[in-house]
């Protein structure tokens, strides 16, 4: 049995004076610089420099890459539409209310590094998914 003592003040971390850049360097891992290479431009949160998407994955929905909505609280949003996305996770359960895309559910789309809202993942069981990205919390290198 894993017994963990929750008094330490160094709780799941190793003391700074007992840290040496080989350590860290074992422990912290970045995975999105492993898979960039400088022949490809990349599209990246606005928050914490996670990669995203690429310009490859954009797609227009009803005949545009970019769509202006507002919530029903009248936040205002421009997403453009991507096919994929790597760097984003879901949460919460699929929705059709207030959808801005008819027969489309929808689930909260966040960056998987820093869980920034970066939009949403429609989908829908006849016309497939894609995911409207909130175009001001991105960056492109």
């Amino acid at each position: 049995m894993l017994t963990v003592n929750l008094g330490s003040p160094h709780l799941f971390r190793v003391p700074p004076e007992k840290q040496s850049d080989e350590m860290l360097n074992s422990f912290v891992e970045d995975e999105t610089e492993d898979n960039l290479s400088d022949q490809e431009e990349y599209i990246f949160c606005r928050q914490c420099h996670n990669m995203i998407t690429t310009p490859a994955e954009r797609i227009e929905v009803l005949g545009s890459h970019r769509h202006t909505f507002a919530n029903p609280h009248g936040i205002v949003f421009e997403i453009g539409c991507f096919r994929t996305v790597k760097g984003c996770g879901h949460a919460g359960p699929a929705s059709t209310d207030f959808s801005w895309f008819s027969g489309f559910s929808w689930r909260i789309a966040v960056c998987i590094k820093c869980l920034t809202h970066l939009g949403w993942l429609f989908a829908s069981p006849d016309q497939g998914h894609f995911h409207g990205l909130i175009l001001d919390r991105l960056i492109t290198q």
